[in-house]
């Protein structure tokens, strides 16, 4: 496994080019962003001192439509981390067949360091700083690693104070520069379920694909965050059976079954799924190697590496997190012939629901739960069937090769477009 994801996410690029026949100048050209931007931001502290943060915005390709991707805060976050999530926010978003490209910003920080007033500050800070290159039709952020709707809520308000400065807030409706926001101010219904939702879509076409009894079928979920949660919570619902969860203190199993929203009240309570009744205790690590049909990550990156892929009883995995399996563990698990359904397709339901957000905010007119939930359902099937479709077509070894190759080659037919 290559440690540096920039270094990473070019190799894959590399790979794929190789089974699309791209020239020299396409794949240079995709294997660098179209501009990274770095600057420190200084704000004030409670206690009156001054302290600089380094902030980050990568916009990879914008052949398709304005940038897209998440701002991330966190204190691992680098300069070829941004690099590698814009490259793969490009593939995840032409995947789907959304009119996006791709980009990722973040600032180092901790912000459990911060108190809410100094989070509001950076937020802001942030905002102010990206204000001359984000906007509805040239990049648009949206929540990522720590950050969430309120973040977003100061930005746009941020964002929207410069602008009435400026004399440009009624140019357009600057509020569709940012997704993931409140419902009180332009956000999307159903975007709380929309990653989890997307990803249960993905499970129900799998199910057709294998030509599994949805009833017989085991699901192993590593993760019960939000996405974890509302993948098992949908399932469980659909007829599947949840056999094990977990969270960052470790896993509960049960192979006749667990009560997904009675796991989740019980985390709530003890701060743990472990301990949960009628439940045998497993770590995140034997999680992954139970005997169930489809074992789920929903939280780390790298969990399934060419140390323990040998080792998955399961016949398929769905990536609902991003990047847990390494390119060692893929080629290992092709061999043994389970599938692998990747991130890019399997949790892009997230950016969909934000591409949608985005539309309504344009329109000044907002869907339903249900018709977000039905747009959702359709771009997530035939997504799947594009990649299926290509898969067979390029007779290729495993899922995540053949999403690849569906959105790369839709990002280079775009840019010769231009020519």
């Amino acid at each position: 496994m290559i440690k540096d994801p920039y270094q990473n996410a070019v190799a894959q690029l590399e790979a794929v080019a190789e089974v699309l026949g791209l020239d020299e100048e396409i794949k240079e050209r995709l294997s660098v962003p179209d501009k990274v931007h770095m600057t420190e931001l200084e704000i004030e502290m409670d206690d009156g001192s001054k302290k600089k943060f380094q902030a980050f915005r990568s916009q990879h390709n914008n052949a398709k439509g304005p940038y897209k991707g998440g701002i991330r805060f966190h204190q691992n976050v680098s300069e070829a981390e941004v690099k590698a999530l814009s490259m793969w926010m490009t593939w995840k978003c032409s995947v789907v067949g959304i009119p996006y490209g791709g980009g990722k910003g973040g600032i180092i920080v901790n912000p459990k360091e911060l108190s809410r007033t100094e989070l509001e500050r950076l937020s802001r800070a942030y905002a102010k700083w990206a204000e001359g290159f984000v906007g509805p039709w040239r990049d648009v952020p949206a929540p990522d690693v720590n950050t969430n709707s309120q973040i977003m809520a100061w930005m746009i308000d941020e964002l929207l104070e410069i602008k009435r400065e400026k004399g440009e807030d009624k140019l357009v409706n600057w509020r569709a520069t940012f997704t993931g926001k409140p419902v009180e101010i332009g956000g999307s219904l159903g975007r709380t379920e929309a990653t989890g939702m997307g990803g249960f879509y993905t499970l129900l076409n799998l199910t057709q694909y294998k030509g599994w009894n949805k009833n017989e079928v085991k699901l192993a979920v590593q993760g019960i965050g939000n996405v974890g949660y509302w993948f098992a919570k949908l399932a469980q619902d659909e007829g599947y059976q949840v056999v094990a969860l977990s969270d960052s203190k470790g896993g509960i199993y049960n192979p006749e079954g667990l009560d997904v929203d009675a796991v989740l009240q019980h985390k709530q309570e003890t701060g743990s799924v472990v301990g949960f009744a009628n439940s045998q205790e497993v770590s995140n690590e034997e999680l992954l190697e139970l005997p169930v049909t489809v074992v789920v990550p929903a939280a780390l990156e790298n969990v399934i590496t060419h140390e323990n892929a040998d080792r998955i009883k399961a016949e398929a995995i769905i990536e609902m997190a991003n990047g847990p399996v390494t390119p060692e563990a893929d080629k290992i698990l092709a061999e043994r012939g389970v599938v692998s359904i990747p991130d890019v397709l399997a949790n892009a339901g997230g950016v969909t629901v934000s591409y949608f957000e985005w539309v309504q905010n344009l329109q000044g007119y907002y869907w339903s739960k249900e018709d977000v939930f039905a747009k959702l359902k359709k771009i997530m099937d035939r997504a799947w069937q594009e990649m299926v479709d290509m898969k067979e077509l390029k007779e290729l070894a495993n899922m995540r090769m053949a999403a690849y190759a569906v959105s790369v080659d839709r990002v280079v037919k775009a840019m010769k477009a231009f020519k």
